[in-house]
């Protein structure tokens, strides 16, 4: 009886390892075929059957093929605790971690997946794409991905509960979009790759208000089908639709071709496949022709690439198509690369998991670098766009409205079930603004005043102050100006100003006052020895001032005229105050201003000050127009009698011509 139960128990068990190979054996074609959601949620079934204890290498095994299949349609959160199961029960390959340490950067866990890189280095320590996620762990968990200038939205028109992606913009205007959905169309069936519904191609446009509308259905003949349609984009010239169709027969998927369809009577033709490989059962998807109309890129994972799905491209031949030709290893890695568009410009736009960027799917921009010889192959400059553009998630699908720095693009980014929606993004304009006010030496504004402004851009431009003499105006970037202010029976002032080449909002201040040909102005901040004619250092500032003002007026004569207090006798005040005009004068020579339009005069004590109302309103007890004679400071008290002493005790200079060497 004890032989009969153990025999039974031995067949029970040989059964369920019969049965449960069969079943792998299922999902196994699953996934070879490329229904990788329906192989996932096969393994997944599988995986609670199998008893860790007596066969743990087979436990592994399942977790890793289930972890993979849910990786490869970023269902990441699956992903994860599938794989880390695999590394649980020793999975035999170390791939397992470099798909555990992508799964875990998609997922945000940048420090778990750069001990997973690090682990499967070990193994293949000249790994670019490992070597590639490695830094960019390092990059996040450093925060020196800086956010760009860009603005992400997610347009509420545009959004609904289900997935929506790979958005394009199909026309010069930039106010239709096309643009793919699981929303619901013609067909609601599932699809085995994603275990969503199907795709269809969906549209939206911009109404009188500037405003998206309602995405609606794209009903043209034959454009939408029972089967599943994918990411699709316009010829430069609008008239030719290329787009993916995923077939599926008798609940098997066929893999996935490229269709065309013509603009016919301002709707779309009977699509037609497109033949671009002579092995019909090879798949290719996500068309994006090239703006010159010479090449369709697409992606494929066709025998010659370089690990993983790739972008190719065909020369359009008449009506054939060329031999496909792969973009070369700068822009395919052992990952996948997908989902190509252009700029009209000729860069290039596609996703990638193995250039190493923030995580997921991101979009990187490829430049072609020119040539030195034509038989070259082409070289690219790939450069990954910034975030906000790219995160953590999947990013993919962009689309640009022409040259400007605006359109949408497609991300699983803060969706809990990780499906795709669509975000508009663009990028303020920079401002680097001038602001500042053109005033007489009192401070009020010269409303009719000019200002001509010169740029070593070759810009020239007037500007016009407003009646209180504010102006503003907008600079460019990286550039220098020369600016001059002037007003009719004032001397012009000059001003410059640098934009440096910054990608930052920038404001700058300018503002001139503008001396009268009509009065003595006095000089500031110029200091001499105590009954000394002798300049102290501390007055260069002010005298290298009046230079640039004589040299910005080269038509101009000037007086300089000092001025002391009531201190002394009358003939010792009159010759120190000629030297030290005389100072100011032979230090302006020095600087290289012609002694012809200079004059140095002293006139001592003889012409007081007389208060205008600033002077006036800053020392409260001297009078508006009174003058500080000696009568009147006699009344004052000491502290104040030397304040109005050291404000008699001055250096002026007033013009005597503006026509010096005109005649």
């Amino acid at each position: 009886m004890i032989k009969r139960i153990a025999i039974g128990l031995c067949l029970s068990v040989a059964l369920m390892s019969c049965s449960i190979n069969a079943r792998i054996a299922k999902a196994d074609k699953k996934f070879e075929l490329g229904e990788y959601h329906r192989a996932g949620e096969m393994y997944r079934g599988i995986y609670p059957s199998i008893n860790a204890r007596k066969n743990k290498k087979q436990k592994a095994e399942v977790a890793f093929k289930m972890g993979n299949s849910y990786r490869l349609i970023e269902s990441n959160k699956r992903a994860e605790g599938a794989l880390k199961n695999a590394i649980r029960y020793a999975y035999k390959d170390s791939i397992v971690y470099y798909y555990y340490a992508e799964v875990l950067r998609g997922n945000g866990k940048y420090e778990l997946a750069r001990k997973n890189y690090e682990l499967y280095l070990q193994s293949y320590p000249k790994s670019e794409v490992a070597l590639r996620g490695l830094i960019s762990c390092d990059s996040m968990l450093a925060k020196s991905k800086k956010l760009s200038r860009y603005v992400v939205e997610q347009p509420k028109v545009l959004k609904s509960k289900y997935a929506d992606f790979c958005p394009v913009f199909a026309n010069d205007d930039y106010d239709l979009l096309y643009f793919n959905s699981t929303r619901g169309g013609k067909k609601v069936k599932t699809s085995n790759i994603t275990g969503q519904r199907n795709n269809d191609i969906f549209f939206s446009r911009i109404n009188v208000k500037g405003e998206w509308e309602a995405p609606e259905l794209l009903e043209d003949e034959g454009i939408n089908s029972a089967f599943d349609e994918g990411a699709c984009a316009l010829s430069s010239d609008g008239e030719t639709l290329y787009f993916t169709v995923s077939k599926q027969v008798k609940g098997e998927t066929l893999g996935t071709a490229i269709y065309t369809s013509q603009r016919s009577g301002g709707a779309w033709s009977e699509p037609k496949p497109l033949k671009l490989l002579k092995d019909s059962t090879l798949s290719v998807a996500h068309p994006a022709p090239s703006p010159d109309g010479r090449y369709l890129y697409y992606v494929s994972d066709m025998p010659g690439g370089k690990g993983g799905k790739d972008i190719w491209r065909s020369e359009k031949l008449g009506e054939e198509w060329g031999e496909p030709e792969n973009l070369g290893k700068t822009i395919n890695t052992e990952a996948d690369e997908m989902f190509p568009s252009f700029r009209p410009d000729g860069r290039l736009y596609f996703s990638s998991d193995g250039h190493g960027g923030m995580g997921g799917l991101d979009i990187f921009e490829a430049s072609l670098l020119p040539k030195t010889l034509s038989a070259e192959p082409d070289k690219w400059d790939v450069v990954l766009l910034p975030a906000p553009i790219n995160s953590s998630a999947d990013d993919f699908g962009i689309t640009f409205a022409g040259n400007e720095n605006r359109g949408f693009f497609s991300s699983n980014r803060n969706d809990k079930k990780f499906y795709d929606h669509i975000f508009s993004f663009y990028q303020p304009e920079l401002v680097y603004l001038m602001t500042g006010t053109i005033t007489d030496a009192n401070g009020e504004g010269l409303g009719d005043a000019r200002i001509k402004l010169v740029g070593n851009d070759g810009t020239i431009e007037t500007i016009q102050p407003k009646k209180n003499g504010t102006f503003s105006y907008h600079l460019k970037r990286g550039t220098k100006y020369v600016m001059m202010g002037a007003c009719r029976g004032f001397l012009n002032q000059k001003a410059t100003v640098e934009v440096p080449d910054i990608e930052e909002n920038k404001e700058f201040s300018v503002d001139f006052k503008l001396t009268s040909v009509n009065k003595p102005v006095k000089m500031e901040n110029i200091f001499y020895k105590f009954g000394s004619a002798e300049l102290t250092p501390e007055s260069s500032a002010g005298l290298d001032a009046l230079v640039t003002l004589l040299n910005d007026n080269p038509n101009i004569t000037i007086e300089i005229g000092a001025h002391t207090d009531y201190v002394g006798t009358e003939e010792a005040n009159i010759k120190l105050s000629e030297e030290r005009a005389q100072s100011v004068v032979n230090y302006l020579t020095a600087k290289g201003i012609e002694k012809e339009r200079l004059t140095a005069k002293g006139y001592g004590k003889s012409v007081p000050v007389v208060p205008d109302k600033e002077l006036a309103t800053k020392y409260r007890f001297l009078r508006y127009k009174v003058p500080l004679d000696e009568a009147f400071i006699a009344k004052l008290n000491s502290e104040q009698q030397e304040i109005a002493n050291q404000i008699n005790r001055r250096t002026e200079f007033k013009v005597l011509k503006t026509t010096y060497k005109l005649f």
